[in-house]
């Protein structure tokens, strides 16, 4: 469809199923030309599909309708369009020469005092840099390190974590985790552009949005270092700068065990954005890898945090400092255990009894077990005086959130901990409400006897939900240098229904409709934003169960949305009712969609 053809349709008449295909097919050859090293058809379909109309439309629909953060404005003050704002939107929709400069929002940061700076870019400073990273993303996912896992589509943290679970489930070692001070904020822009080596007119877009300025308090402020925290582009650029730098550290680091030279001893070097461990049996290699690193890093102008980077042991104790350590709210420890229990594979027989004495345990780290019982301490505060029901429909989220994030590692005894410490904030509460009542009349009130335990449930069976009640199931890591764009889509679609963040109805929902969108038939990808819908609508008489409950995109969702009011519209008319239905009625909040972004 050509732009001038977008003047005699609407947006809710595009066949997204259609564009969608155009767009992959260009990502695709992109991906599989990065491959085979033609850098000239690389360039030459890159400037294909930032030309593309439907390429366009797919940028401006997933800032405005796919993206969660959608409802916050740049300088401008817009927050969302309206559909014909939208095909307007795509008719000037150019890669800009100079950017308007980001507005300044601060957030905290999670279990500090400290707060990260967020440049908000204009909705259409936005749907460029979407249009930017659908071109350049399929290049840089085929030459991507294998063992880099942060802000990249299909992997997620507990990729990750699975990769140092294999890394040190054979033998205890060391370990250098590393964390580098304010990435996104100093990265160094000459060296961004050069590593990037793309055409001149991404280059120039690229170069704008960088060196836009920012807008604090209506002060303009000049930015000459550092990507913009809030940018779509942003996560990739980032990884392009740290690109390489597993394969610096291994390069440059000895491979072969200086105590034994039949065994091969390579690195490994695990990365999650910019954070990063590096494990080896030598202390003298993890020291090198460190000095390494620093150096690696200062000429993109980065460095280390000296307060969140150590040196520690998996099973020993190393200047003072307990075994372990800690990676994405996971604590990684090695635990000693008898000769004839040790968990490995192999065994060799001039290993020592505490290199063969010992086990892997990943479990939750006692700083995220601190955050999740301030998060849950909070709800029931400011819920004092809520009713039982409202505490718990505040509550569940949260706990299944967390149980679901940390499931896939050895949880269960954490998770018992974790329940009884729900158990005395609510029995607290509770006694509040009934301060001259006897604590065992307090618990009949609140808690029932269920099948073998007490639970927290109200008399029409709204039930908080435990942490036990999320089972313990193995993340399977993806395979090697696997990427979306690859066409794939067998492996990808079984993945997506199998993460562990995923909710226990979205599960069930995506098996039931064979990992596609009900409205428009499409395979659900990790890139996608999900929201469950009513099939029947409540106001029409639907129930809550799950057999009247669908999986749609969230642009599907709006389109249904539209359809249901619709409706309403025509039954006003012709007179057959007379009450318009509530708008919590018609949709369902969105959820996320499982991709570990």
């Amino acid at each position: 469809m050509s732009p001038a053809a977008t003047t005699r349709y609407e947006w809710k008449m595009i066949r997204w199923r259609d564009v969608e295909r155009r767009v992959f097919k260009l990502q695709k050859r992109i991906y599989q030309a990065r491959q085979r090293g033609d850098v000239r058809a690389v360039h030459r379909l890159q400037r294909l599909l930032e030309r593309s109309w439907s390429a366009k439309c797919l940028a401006v629909r997933r800032v405005t309708q796919d993206n969660r953060g959608k409802r916050t404005a740049g300088i401008d003050g817009v927050k969302s369009l309206t559909p014909p704002q939208r095909l307007q939107l795509v008719r000037t929709l150019r890669l800009p020469q100079r950017a308007r400069p980001t507005r300044r929002v601060w957030i905290p940061k999670p279990g500090t005092d400290e707060q990260r700076p967020l440049g908000i870019p204009t909705l259409a400073n936005r749907a460029a840099q979407a249009l930017v990273k659908a071109a350049l993303e399929p290049e840089w996912e085929a030459v991507f390190e294998p063992n880099s896992y942060g802000f990249r589509p299909g992997r997620s943290a507990h990729d990750a974590i699975e990769a140092i679970c294999n890394g040190v489930c054979h033998k205890p070692k060391f370990v250098l985790d590393a964390d580098i001070a304010k990435c996104f904020d100093r990265i160094d822009h000459a060296a961004l552009l050069a590593k990037l080596a793309t055409s001149s007119s991404f280059r120039q877009a690229i170069r704008a949005w960088l060196k836009a300025g920012v807008m604090d308090g209506g002060e303009l402020f000049p930015t000459t270092q550092g990507t913009p925290q809030g940018g779509v582009i942003s996560p990739l650029l980032a990884n392009v700068a740290l690109h390489g730098l597993e394969t610096a550290i291994v390069s440059a680091l000895p491979s072969w065990s200086p105590h034994n030279g039949r065994e091969r001893w390579v690195p490994i070097v695990v990365r999650y954005a910019d954070d990063f461990v590096v494990l080896h049996q030598d202390r003298e290699v993890i020291d090198a890898a460190k000095q390494r690193a620093a150096a690696w890093l200062a000429e993109l102008g980065l460095e280390l945090k000296p307060s969140k980077t150590r040196i520690a042991h998996t099973l020993r104790e190393q200047a003072g400092e307990r075994p372990g350590f800690d990676f994405l709210g996971f604590r990684v420890q090695h635990f000693p255990v008898g000769k004839t229990h040790a968990r490995k594979k192999t065994r060799r027989k001039e290993a020592s009894a505490a290199e063969l004495g010992f086990k892997t345990l990943i479990m939750p780290s006692k700083e995220a077990r601190r955050r999740h019982g301030i998060a849950l301490k909070a709800i029931v505060r400011q819920d004092r005086t809520a009713p039982q029901a409202g505490l718990i429909h505040h509550l569940n989220p949260v706990i299944r959130g967390w149980a679901n994030y940390y499931a896939t590692v050895s949880s269960s005894r954490i998770f018992k901990k974790e329940d009884h410490l729900v158990y005395l904030k609510l029995r607290r509460w509770a006694q509040r409400r009934h301060h001259n009542k006897a604590t065992r009349w307090v618990v009949g009130k609140y808690w029932r006897h269920g099948q073998r335990q007490w639970i927290f449930t109200t008399a029409d069976a709204i039930t908080l939900v435990r942490h036990l009640d999320t089972p313990i199931r193995r993340h399977v890591k993806v395979r090697g240098n696997k990427s979306p764009y690859d066409g794939d889509w067998a492996y990808w679609a079984t993945r997506v229904g199998r993460h562990p963040e995923l909710p226990k109805q979205v599960a069930s929902l995506l098996k039931r409709q064979g990992g596609r969108c009900t409205w428009c038939r499409r395979y659900f990808t990790a890139e996608d934003a999900w929201e469950i819908d009513h099939v029947i609508p409540r106001w029409r008489g639907g129930s809550d169960t799950l057999t009247n409950r669908q999986l749609l995109h969230g642009h599907c969702h709006d389109h249904k949305t539209t359809a249901d009011r619709a409706v309403v519209e025509v039954l006003m008319t012709t007179g057959h009712t007379t009450e318009e239905p509530d708008e919590g009625k018609l949709s369902r909040p969105v959820l996320n969609a499982g991709g570990g972004r």
